[in-house]
């Protein structure tokens, strides 16, 4: 089945940035992009689900739809709007921050230049998390084809034929060996099944709420083994849209830093992290200036 959904793009909206993060992957199995339409694959509370959102304009409402391999419950319309929030970048609203930083001599001029900059996340927190860990230490290209790997054999296989990323359940069926003999390193599969075992046992509850902020989630997150506070931010970052993820850990944030100082070396972790306290309560949107001031071909 196929339900309607209603969005507005926002004056300003940079479509090439949100066509830019879900085309990272060139052989993607769960994306399909183009100039103007997104495909992306997702399971939904056990349903196979594609979102499409058509990008042809550069702002107003927009008709996106969800094809669905099952029926349509409220609980699950609500993860599919959240969800299509999520990878359009509609959470965190850049105006604040680019108010914020009018006087700022750093990022300033960063944030002038893309005001409309925004974060566009993963579908889903767990998608989120997963590619936090795999992408732990190793470069994009390897992380991409992990994913893909984690993808292929986790997911499920929409009737259109576009593999759905998985959710906790599916990942915590594979074992160790499933993902050691794809080219996962022991320790990254180790964490990331433990990850998946505790979100599908519901130890580790990922959904926000009074009772549980996100604040709260990432201290518990902190708390499993292999999962550092890199993994944590970037993970709060793509998977809530949380506004002040600090990310002095991030070795492109710290090179971004380094240029805009016009320092050697490299600042430390330490040093970067004094840095960006100085944009709380914004210091997401301002890893997202220091990663897009790293990129040769933005406007």
């Amino acid at each position: 089945m196929t339900e309607p959904f209603d969005l507005v793009l926002p004056p300003g909206y940079r479509v090439e940035d949100v066509l830019r993060f879900h085309r990272r992957d060139t052989e993607s199995v769960a994306e399909q992009v183009t100039p103007e339409l997104i495909r992306k694959g997702v399971m939904l509370d056990g349903v196979p689900v594609v979102l499409r959102a058509p990008l042809a304009g550069a702002s107003g409402p927009i008709r996106c739809t969800a094809e669905l391999d099952g029926a349509l419950t409220p609980a699950l319309r609500q993860r599919v709007h959240d969800a299509l929030l999520n990878i359009l970048g509609l959470r965190i609203d850049p105006a604040p921050f680019l108010a914020a930083m009018q006087a700022d001599q750093l990022l300033g001029p960063q944030v002038r230049r893309r005001p409309g900059l925004r974060i566009v996340q993963s579908a889903t927190v767990f998608e989120a998390l997963t590619w936090a860990i795999i992408g732990q230490q190793i470069n994009l290209a390897f992380a991409i084809a992990l994913r893909r790997t984690l993808i292929l054999q986790a997911g499920r296989q929409h009737s259109s034929g576009l593999w759905c990323y998985p959710e906790a359940p599916d990942a915590a069926r594979l074992t160790v060996e499933d993902l050691t003999s794809r080219k996962f390193s022991r320790a990254k599969a180790e964490t990331l099944l433990r990850f998946a075992t505790l979100v599908a046992s519901g130890e580790l509850d990922l959904t926000p709420g009074p009772d549980n902020p996100v604040d709260q989630i990432g201290q518990r997150l902190l708390a499993v083994k292999g999962i550092g506070p890199w993994t944590v931010n970037y993970g709060l970052l793509r998977g809530y849209g949380h506004a002040d993820c600090s990310l002095h850990g991030d070795v492109a944030v710290r090179a971004a830093l380094q240029r805009l100082l016009g320092e050697e070396p490299k600042p430390s972790i330490a040093r970067a992290e004094q840095l960006l306290q100085q944009y709380q309560p914004h210091r997401t949107m301002a890893a997202a200036h220091l990663w897009a001031s790293l990129a040769t071909d933005d406007d």
